[in-house]
């Protein structure tokens, strides 16, 4: 009887507290003005600072033939072997360039290094954001060793409420079923407190700028 007197307490009071609204407490909020400081420097200066303080690599490039050009030197020079792709827009670029790939599906468990596009390069956070809507999807992300991300100048933002309003205005009611932000390499101290690099995902993360804020000739 005691607990039942008190359950009807409680929710009287529920009752009255939704009936007798009261005001808000703070009723002037500025909710739309960023919590941020302005950005003092250039949006690929600060996406490449945030981006090597959290172990990632970064690397510029004036065109996509400096980028086809910079690659293969990285993947002779670091004896990275067959690049994996499996991404229709990128197969040309990198058959232009000369790059060998594996494009089979069923050898992804194998990929050890990797190459895909992302939606939003966000700056302050030096974070690469990607979705189920970039080909293959969730698969490339994860499996490689070797992460390499292509993105362009044209996608960075400030931070990732522009990423957000930019993914909503690409895709409209065809949202993503996934949206994934990677802040760095895969990393976890949840062993004995140990940092281990690639516990859920890549051990290396290289983000390859192209700059199109110039029309090419």
């Amino acid at each position: 009887m005691e607990e039942s007197t008190s359950r009807e307490k409680i929710l009287k009071k529920v009752r009255d507290a939704l009936i007798e609204k009261t005001e808000a407490p703070y009723p002037i909020i500025d909710q739309d003005s960023s919590v941020y400081k302005d950005l003092t420097e250039p949006l690929d200066v600060t996406f490449a600072e945030a981006l090597v303080k959290i172990a990632g690599k970064f690397v510029y490039c004036e065109s996509e033939d400096e980028f086809t050009w910079t690659l293969k030197s990285f993947i002779l020079e670091k004896d990275w072997g067959v690049l994996y792709c499996l991404d229709p827009l990128l197969h040309q670029m990198l058959k232009t360039g000369g790059i060998p790939f594996e494009s089979d599906p069923t050898a992804i468990l194998d990929a050890r290094i990797g190459i895909t596009r992302c939606e939003s390069l966000i700056a302050r956070l030096g974070t690469v954001m990607v979705s189920s809507r970039l080909s293959p999807g969730r698969k490339m992300t994860v499996y490689p060793e070797i992460h390499l991300v292509l993105g362009y100048t044209s996608q960075l933002v400030p931070d990732l409420k522009q990423a957000l309003a930019n993914l909503r205005k690409k895709y409209r009611d065809g949202y993503p079923s996934m949206v994934s932000l990677i802040t760095g390499p895969s990393r976890t101290a949840d062993i004995e407190k140990t940092l281990v690099m690639g516990a859920h995902g890549p051990k290396e993360l290289y983000v390859f700028l192209i700059d199109d804020s110039t029309p090419s000739n």
